[in-house]
């Protein structure tokens, strides 16, 4: 089985990382499909689908008949045999055996939808630039891309997705029972085309009718300004934790340091989805002392591990404060957890979304992949942010009827 290699690092979870739910949510697909010998599928324009294996002897006792029934009633039966596809049906089985965990952050994707998740997390794709998930059943934007498409149009973080039309893929469908994987591949196509969400914002009545006109989109994970009266405090903007952060952070630190008149730094993963752990580690280290605890993870009975830090922070000694709202998501959490429960600096905002588990991404052979579900994290306080989120220091919400980030203003006031 091919797995997904990552760069070489100095920690132990290599290879763990955080889905934001956009890159997790896969259900309410088919039955059940364990292995079954001599099961092929070979069609024209499909992936080939090959399963080729005995049944395990801890196995030997499940009966399997019932799958077999139902796959061969609709052969004989369904009306429309253009729909049977059977490389198809095998993997809305296999998406169905894995739903029925009941985690949905841990999932089968087929080939064309993995590719979809992949360049997601490279950050280059046609689209409007939102990570979408679930609350409770319903669609939901949990943030928008910074300077995206539906940045621009005014879509925001908790807005709750109603309705989706494309005139031009001839689509308009509400989104109730909708699957993650559906929803991705309506809302993203083709830049210069358009695409209008019906969106449910709370505090609203009426539904916000919104038209996007989806554009090539390349999201760096690192910016780097300088802000006050005197351009002495550093913002950094983590747009998201991907393969690409620690090279971007780093090509920022001779600048950073070279300011002789630096009075801190504003580290803001507000919308920030999350992405690879490790890169909120290597994040959060430059601002820790060694040995000082960023992360814990829980595995099964109750095994427990601390990734502490284990090199020099360069920033350890600066004033920091974080900026965190409820677009901030896995590894943002991560990071601002390893900030708050260290005493090392403020935090400022809103609470966080509150995803506190791991997935080890794995390719399958076919170009599928599964994420699992292999452990939870805490942070180094004991506190698991699926309960409610991380909540601020300072908490204070922007003022939806002005232009004003008071947030931001609110850390620089800190300084």
């Amino acid at each position: 089985m091919a797995r997904i290699s990552f760069p070489r690092i100095n920690f132990k979870i290599a290879r763990s990382f955080f889905l934001v739910i956009v890159l997790s949510v896969f259900f309410y697909s088919l039955g059940y499909l364990s292995g079954y010998k001599g099961l092929r599928a070979d069609l024209n324009g499909f992936p080939r689908v090959t399963i080729d294996r005995e049944i395990p002897q801890d196995m030997g006792e499940l009966n399997f008949s019932l799958f077999w029934q139902v796959w061969d009633t609709l052969d004989s039966k369904y009306y429309d045999k253009g729909k049977l596809i059977p490389s198809e049906m095998v993997y809305g089985a296999i998406r169905g055996m894995v739903s029925a965990i009941g985690d949905p952050y841990t999932a089968f994707i087929p080939p064309k939808e993995y590719k979809v998740v992949q360049e997601d997390l490279n950050g280059s794709f046609e689209g409007v630039g939102i990570q979408i998930g679930f609350k409770g059943t319903q669609l939901a934007v949990i943030a928008p891309l910074v300077d995206s498409p539906a940045e621009t149009a005014g879509i925001q973080a908790g807005d709750l997705i109603a309705a989706i039309k494309d005139d031009n893929k001839g689509i308009d469908i509400g989104t109730v029972g909708i699957n993650l994987t559906e929803a991705v591949q309506i809302i993203r196509g083709p830049a210069n085309t358009k695409v209008t969400l019906t969106l449910l914002r709370e505090g609203v009545d009426e539904p916000i009718i919104t038209e996007i006109v989806r554009q090539s989109i390349d999201v760096p994970s690192v910016k780097v300004t300088f802000e006050g009266e005197d351009e002495s405090v550093a913002y950094v903007r983590i747009l998201k934790f991907s393969g690409e952060t620690q090279e971007e952070w780093e090509e920022y630190i001779p600048q950073i340091l070279s300011r002789t008149n630096l009075k801190g730094m504003i580290v803001d993963v507000r919308n920030n989805p999350g992405g690879y752990l490790q890169g909120a580690i290597d994040l959060a280290s430059d601002f820790l002392e060694i040995n000082e605890t960023v992360v814990i993870e829980e595995k099964g009975s109750n095994q427990k591990t601390d990734y502490k830090v284990e090199k020099l922070g360069r920033f350890r000694n600066i004033k920091l404060v974080v900026l965190v709202n409820e677009g901030s998501a896995s590894a943002s959490e991560i990071f601002a957890g390893a900030i708050k429960d260290n005493n090392r600096g403020e935090i400022v905002g809103t609470p966080t979304f509150g995803k506190g588990t791991i997935q080890e991404p794995q390719t399958i052979e076919g170009g599928s992949g599964l994420h699992i579900t292999i452990a939870r994290w805490i942070t180094p306080s004991g506190f698991w942010v699926n309960e409610g989120g991380l909540k601020p220091d300072i908490e204070i919400e922007n003022d939806p009827d002005t232009t004003d980030d008071e947030q931001f203003q609110e850390a620089l006031r800190l300084f």
